[in-house]
């Protein structure tokens, strides 16, 4: 093993390199499981419990949704509600984080999030692929999703003119879009996946669909229709929902989209350590700047690089790794990509806008 980037690549590490900072990100990725306690438990019940009662007010909030007060509030607490469920909890139980706890509730094997696609089928597509993966083309179909041309390594075809309209489309409905992608209709097409685990996942992802449109647009604007609430609440529940896709789409985006992030080719990871497999999570992924509160409601996925260097890491010590893998990253002379929301939104719309073009 001598390298980790492709040979054009200006960021070269020795074995000897790659070893030594292997050891640190192992260092630290130890230390911090060591340290999980009673008070990181409070932290994640907390944030569960949070987020029920913000979804309970929302809730109940629309249930009178013909005032446009509680319509406002009901939209405003369920929106953070879902967010809330979608990152700060449901991401990261999924990943495992807080199964060390022995909750069978807050567990990556019992939690159901509330999203479109089947927590199962996100699990097989995002653990199992993208975060071993990570931003290898071919290998890694988190890179453009299927749907749109992310790097100048993916072949130009006509379609991607439509680049830009393709992700104004998918921002709003982002569960959708998830959903099918989890479905993995392109590996079904080019015979790497069967038949029969293509319907069973349809199934799946048709049932979970069931469940969601029941409970957001049919049993609560039913009981809303009761004080003549019924079309308002659907439009609450409506909006809650692309708020949170909205908003999603965002923080995933600038996760891995930026300029300066990174792509390989399967060539370039033979042979690959688990030092260069921390080098490529580092140069594959972006932060996004901010509050404490920036980081609390994007899950902590603001913190992409911590997040995919220790993946199993609870994200509520995310931030604090974090100087600690920037000076490592400054050490061995690794880009350390982070900026704030804007300029990294800017530079993801900015390369779907430009490689929409040959």
């Amino acid at each position: 093993m001598t390298q980790t980037l492709p040979a054009s690549s200006p960021i070269q590490l020795t074995p000897q390199q790659l070893d030594a900072l292997e050891e640190k990100f192992d260092a630290i990725h130890d230390e911090i499981l060591a340290q999980r306690g009673e008070e990181d438990a409070r932290y994640i019940r907390r944030v569960v419990k949070l987020q029920r009662s913000l979804e309970m007010l929302g809730r109940g909030s629309l249930l009178f949704a013909k005032h446009k007060p509680l319509w406002l509030l009901g939209v405003g607490s369920l929106s953070v509600s879902k967010i809330l469920e979608n990152m700060e909890i449901g991401h990261n139980v999924l990943h495992g984080q807080w199964d060390w706890m022995n909750d069978k509730e807050i567990h990556s094997t019992t939690w159901e999030w509330d999203f479109v696609t089947p927590s199962s089928g996100w699990q097989r597509t995002h653990n199992e692929s993208h975060h071993v993966w990570t931003n290898v083309v071919g290998r890694d179909e988190d890179v453009g999703y299927n749907l749109l041309r992310m790097d100048d390594s993916q072949p130009w075809k006509p379609k991607h003119l439509l680049n830009p309209v393709m992700n104004a489309i998918l921002a709003p409905g982002f569960e959708w879009g998830i959903a099918m992608y989890d479905i993995e209709l392109n590996r079904f097409m080019t015979g790497q996946k069967s038949k029969k685990d293509t319907l069973r996942d349809v199934k799946r992802t048709l049932k979970k669909f069931g469940r969601q449109s029941a409970k957001d647009f049919v049993l609560s604007p039913a009981l809303a229709s009761l004080n003549g609430s019924g079309v308002a609440a659907i439009k609450g529940f409506v909006a809650a929902n692309i708020i949170r896709n909205l908003w999603a789409h965002a923080v995933i985006f600038c996760g891995h989209f930026p300029d300066g992030v990174e792509v390989f080719s399967e060539e370039d990871i033979e042979n690959e350590t688990r030092g260069g497999w921390y080098v490529r999570q580092v140069l594959g992924s972006a932060n996004i700047d901010g509050s404490k509160l920036m980081h609390f409601m994007t899950g902590n996925l603001s913190l992409q690089i911590e997040h995919h260097l220790f993946p199993d890491m609870p994200s509520n010590r995310l931030s604090e790794v974090a100087p600690r893998v920037r000076k490592i990253c400054q050490e061995y002379g690794l880009p350390y990509n982070s900026g704030p929301l804007p300029v990294q939104i800017l530079k993801t719309w900015r390369k779907v806008f430009r490689l929409a073009l040959p």
